[in-house]
């Protein structure tokens, strides 16, 4: 059993106000640089991309983060679209590092067969503090909706607009680890006022694909890939994935729309979220971050041979 971490806030069943928001918020500490780890890394891809400057967030005290997507360098407005991104919470590091190490060893590939859009750290605050909520206790990934209270949300949200209808492919980025019963869904069961239910951690890598626009083939196709770098996640006794039917090895299913989660942003026909586990003891961060760019390659090598 994974011992809770979450030191608890408030009045257990009455949920959050903004004093408890704000002592919550006065807890985080950054642990470490958005600009050395990431933006950094993205300015040593300058011959293939262009870095695009898509918002910033203002967090006062904590400071201003400018918000950056690679583009790539001979964008052609024939071609189709892919969306990357990573980071939508900021404490699943893989999904950050596993979207630039796509950029950097991967993306060449698919020069002049389609235009890639790659934003690596959507949520730079959660980034630095290792945390899956922005400063207003708010989930991103619960966000993606017009008009978002989320900044980070609704930043992305308003760069993508204008390529819905183009885009072919959107894989998302995530991770599951320990400290999502050790510290955060009891956070979120403090927050909203609610019994805190305890769960389980899937030792392996898995997909969400989208109850509404279901696509087991490109489910299977990434699965496959990513097999030969690390272990696919197998089912609870129950054949549940985190609660939630398996209908295939390794792939579970969401409305994407209807939760506001970020893959489904797009519009595309071929949509995931990706899921690692990094506390495995049959995987290291280096096999999670590779997991993830392999993950992309298949994603986008797929979708191109199915248009």
């Amino acid at each position: 059993m994974i011992a809770q971490t979450f030191q608890p806030l408030g009045t257990p069943g009455v949920p959050w106000g903004d004093a408890e928001k704000s002592q919550w918020r006065a807890r985080q500490r950054k642990q470490r640089s958005y600009a050395d780890e990431v933006v950094n890394r993205l300015n040593t891809m300058l011959e293939s991309f262009k870095v695009l400057q898509y918002g910033e967030l203002d967090y006062g005290d904590d400071g201003r983060y400018p918000l950056y997507a690679l583009r790539g360098k001979y964008w052609d407005d024939a071609l189709p679209v892919a969306l990357v991104t990573g980071g939508v919470h900021g404490y699943e590091t893989s999904g950050v590092h596993g979207a630039l190490l796509f950029a950097q060893d991967y993306a060449g590939g698919f020069e002049g067969r389609l235009n890639l859009l790659i934003a690596p750290c959507v949520s730079p605050w959660a980034y630095e503090r290792i945390h899956r909520w922005n400063p207003q206790a708010l989930d991103p990934n619960r966000n993606f909706v017009a008009n978002s209270p989320c900044g980070e949300s609704k930043a992305l949200w308003d760069l993508i607009q204008p390529l819905r209808g183009k885009c072919i492919v959107h894989i998302d980025l995530h991770e599951t680890t320990d400290s999502d019963e050790a510290e955060f869904r009891p956070a979120l069961a403090a927050r909203d006022g609610k019994p805190y239910e305890p769960g389980t951690i899937p030792d392996g890598f898995y997909l969400v694909d989208d109850s509404a626009n279901p696509q087991p083939a490109f489910q299977d196709a990434i699965n496959l890939a990513v097999a030969k770098v690390t272990h696919i996640a197998m089912s609870d006794m129950d054949g549940t994935i985190i609660g939630s039917p398996v209908v295939a090895e390794g792939v579970i299913r969401y409305p994407l729309v209807e939760l506001g989660l970020c893959a489904g942003i797009t519009g595309a026909r071929y949509t995931t979220t990706t899921e690692v586990y990094p506390d495995s003891p049959r995987a290291s961060p280096a096999q999670c971050n590779l997991a993830q760019a392999v993950a992309v390659n298949a994603a986008l090598t797929f979708a191109l041979a199915m248009e």
